[in-house]
């Protein structure tokens, strides 16, 4: 029964895996890839920058994001594209931004038009700034944030103090006000270059039309000489005491306990993806009442080690418990081999949702795209690997993620009731409150400040 679920999850693998696309690269260095579906009705445009919030100037968080914004700065580009039943959106990550442009296919040029003029000609005056600054900066304030976001923001803070990955991609009210105008053309000068960027098409275009519209109308977008270093300097170790963040009362508080995680280029990525599924289901077998509630473990690979987190939201008198089983599951997972029905089990969930994702044009284009910002091996490649994972790939991570007992955890709810309950299970800091230091040698070191701690390392190529 078990080489035979081995078989099918291999074999749905390679079923799963998109055709190469045609690769074509311009002179300037933009480097496209092209699927090209005749008799498709719609194309497909995805340009990803292969840098992002990550870089954003010290207490200037959001600086890329509102770059992604100012390359539209206002809605005639996007009721051209809402009228032909399409859409037209820059999402940035600490990794890189993407510009997603969908439309018809016989419209083409014209939407390669639009991306020149957003990438050559960036709109970056002082009316146009002060817009999207302030447009970002209202959506913030009447935008609520949620428990389950609160806590998410307050784990990676925690574990990575102010380096990037410790700070919100988009900003805050705060960060955004202290960006100018200066910052962005900065930004754009580092950043927003071919060289630095790739483009994927899929749709019913036909290559030579598709590129002849690129040399004419991308050609000109001017090509960075030097690429910017993508390192940084490590946070320092995690405050080991449990971060209470006080909220108002109520029957559920929400639980994180997160270590730092592994690169996207790391061989063992694969590996922590399904030791995540793993550990969700221990967890919630641990503790029952978990499978009736919000519960997610996932590993955040990104171009710099990531982050490992379990994260739930249970009742009050539960909190305690749920932190401490979580600490539990990650040491089980450590000290013994997973079984082969665990193993099976989440391999196969993990290549159903690759499937799915695959199965449609974004997801072909973000998994192409993924490849040139982190250096990584073909798609193919990739679910070979994925199906490839044992029991003792998922036990080696399990020991490389908790070696040093680098755990950082944080419990929202109300501090009054939760206090007593955590401390339990160890010590606790309540957010806000004035708290005695550390005994000698458990201090955590302060975390990096400023982009002195930038170390020079020239990006990889992208593979051709």
């Amino acid at each position: 029964m078990i080489a035979c679920c081995l078989i099918l999850i291999q074999a749905s693998a390679r079923a799963q895996v998109p055709m190469e696309p045609e690769h074509a690269r311009l002179l300037n260095g933009l480097r496209v890839l092209i699927w090209s579906r005749p008799g498709d009705q719609d194309v497909l445009l995805k340009l990803r920058v292969h840098s992002g919030a990550a870089f954003d100037l010290a207490g200037k968080a959001g600086s890329m994001a509102l770059l992604g914004d100012i390359l539209f700065p206002d809605a005639t580009a996007r009721e051209y594209f809402t009228e032909m039943q399409g859409r037209l959106n820059v999402s940035t990550d600490y990794d890189s931004l993407t510009i997603t442009m969908q439309g018809r296919a016989h419209e083409y040029e014209r939407i390669v038009e639009i991306l020149r003029t957003a990438l050559v000609t960036t709109q970056l005056t002082p009316e146009n700034v002060a817009k999207v600054r302030d447009g970002r900066i209202k959506v913030l304030k009447e935008t609520s944030i949620s428990p389950p976001m609160l806590a998410d923001r307050a784990i990676a803070a925690r574990l990575f103090g102010d380096f990037p990955y410790g700070r919100p991609s988009a900003g805050s009210v705060e960060s955004l006000e202290r960006v100018e105008r200066a910052d962005l053309i900065f930004a754009r000068e580092r950043f927003l270059s071919p060289n630095n960027a790739t483009l994927t098409i899929i749709g019913g275009i036909q290559t030579n039309r598709a590129m002849r519209a690129l040399r004419q109308l991308l050609g000109v977008w001017r090509k960075s000489e030097k690429l910017v270093p993508a390192t940084f300097k490590q946070p320092a170790m995690p405050d080991p005491r449990t971060l209470i963040v006080n909220a108002p009362a109520d029957q559920s508080v929400e639980v994180r306990l997160a270590v730092r995680g592994l690169s996207r280029q790391d061989a063992d990525a694969p590996a922590a993806a399904v030791l995540a599924v793993v550990a969700r289901q221990r967890w919630t077998r641990l503790i029952p009442e978990l499978a009736r509630s919000p519960v997610y473990v996932r590993h955040g690979a990104l171009a710099l080690p990531g982050i490992f987190v379990m994260g739930a939201s249970v009742d009050t008198v539960l909190a305690g418990k749920t932190l401490s089983s979580a600490k539990e599951v990650m040491q089980s997972l450590a000290s013994s081999p997973v079984t082969v029905v665990e193993l099976e089990q989440a391999k196969n969930e993990l290549v159903t949702l690759a499937g799915n994702q695959l199965a449609k044009p974004d997801g072909v284009a973000d998994a192409w795209l993924d490849g040139d910002t982190y250096g990584l091996s073909s798609v193919a490649e990739r679910m070979r690997a994925l199906s490839g994972v044992t029991a003792a790939d998922i036990q080696r991570v399990a020991t490389r993620l908790i070696q040093g007992g680098a755990f950082a955890s944080v419990v929202l709810g109300n501090s009054e009731v939760l206090k007593a309950q955590i401390e339990r299970y160890g010590k606790v800091e309540i957010m806000g409150e004035i708290t005695p230091k550390s005994e000698p040698g458990t201090e955590p070191k302060s975390a990096p400040k400023s982009e002195s701690n930038v170390k020079p390392q020239v990006r990889p190529p992208a593979k051709p």
